[in-house]
């Protein structure tokens, strides 16, 4: 219909018609040319790869939980959530049967884990927005010749600028009246909208540090948000999860990982290896060597729990009210378009 009938003459030779698991011994190993380059021995093993996102959440959600106390220990796999954040995120679930979910990419049979199907959200830009919301402020500057003084990155700074400011009260609750409708790239999950902007309500006059920490705090939470709204999509369409296994850079971010777990209401779980995408790939390789006789068990065995954040229920109205702020951002950024283009 589009002009690349090309693509299936001979059977698709192409672009190929042999379709492997991830982790399936390719070849005879590393051709003596490859070796030769790479510094390895001919022969090693080679294993069909996956894209970055999915080695992240192959890294992460396999991980032996057994002594953490955490829900997902006596729950089959399916229970848990991948979330691999960087200057996007991505969300990946997987479950034993197919489930469509609207605005959720999926499902693909096999494509992370194999004898899974796939489900894979995602929010187009996360630790983007932050870094825009940071750097675009006018009290900038002054953060990044305090945070250089320090020693600290600037989100280090403004974390512990947050501790000293929030007095008796929980972090959260600084934006009481601050909120943010973070899609200033449009949305991508679950909502599949490209039209949507960013959003924020409850602007002052002034400028200085302490109003840019509670911007970058609002900002960080309406991530957070989205991703309690993909979530609830998810769980809609019949996903049941308890835990989220977080990685990638904006993990290593302690503010972004306890308002995930607060805003949430679930565990977060962070693995012992950062890199959680080289995990994943490691786990491939070591399934095309033999080393496991399963993905399944390699994940098991190669990925290791770090630290467990949980969720201060207590503080649970508070977010639920901000919640329902968060979706009527979004209710009126469409009224408002309806309005625009009305007659």
């Amino acid at each position: 219909m589009i002009g690349l009938e090309d693509f299936v003459a001979d059977n698709y030779s192409k672009i190929g018609n042999q379709v492997l698991p991830p982790g399936a011994s390719l070849g005879h190993g590393l051709t003596p040319e490859a070796a030769k380059d790479l510094g390895l021995p001919a022969g090693i093993a080679v294993a069909a790869s996956l894209i970055d996102a999915h080695a992240g959440g192959l890294g992460v959600i396999g991980a032996d939980v057994r002594g953490y106390g955490l829900a997902c220990e006596g729950q089959p796999v399916t229970s848990r959530l991948a979330v691999i954040c960087g200057t996007s995120s991505c969300h990946m679930g997987i479950s034993k049967d197919p489930i469509f979910v609207p605005g959720v990419w999926g499902p693909y049979f096999s494509a992370m884990v194999p004898g899974f199907w796939l489900n894979e959200g995602g929010q187009s830009v996360t630790g983007k927005l932050i870094d825009h919301m940071v750097q675009g402020h006018a009290a900038f500057p002054e953060l990044q010749a305090k945070a250089t003084a320090r020693c600290q990155s600037v989100y280090a700074y403004l974390n512990s600028h947050l501790d000293l400011i929030k007095k008796a009260r929980p972090v959260g609750f600084l934006t009481v009246d601050l909120h943010v409708w973070p899609d200033f790239h449009g949305n991508r999950s679950p909502l599949a909208d490209l039209t949507l902007k960013g959003m924020v309500t409850g602007l002052k006059l002034s400028q200085d540090l302490d109003d840019l920490a509670i911007l970058y705090l609002a900002t960080v939470q309406a991530i957070a948000f989205g991703t309690r709204l993909i979530i609830e999509a998810m769980e809609a369409a019949g996903h049941s999860i308890s835990t989220l296994f977080l990685c990638g850079g904006l993990s290593k971010n302690p503010l972004f990982v306890q308002m995930h777990a607060d805003i949430t209401g679930m565990p977060v779980v962070l693995s012992q290896e950062v890199e959680s995408v080289l995990v994943g790939a490691a786990i491939l390789g070591a399934c095309a060597s033999g080393d496991f006789a399963s993905v399944q068990e390699a994940m098991a065995r190669m990925s290791k729990v770090g630290k467990v954040v949980l969720p201060r229920l207590e503080d649970k109205r508070y977010y639920d009210k901000k919640y329902q702020v968060f979706l009527k951002l979004v209710e009126h950024q469409k009224e408002y378009a309806a309005i625009m283009k009305g007659d």
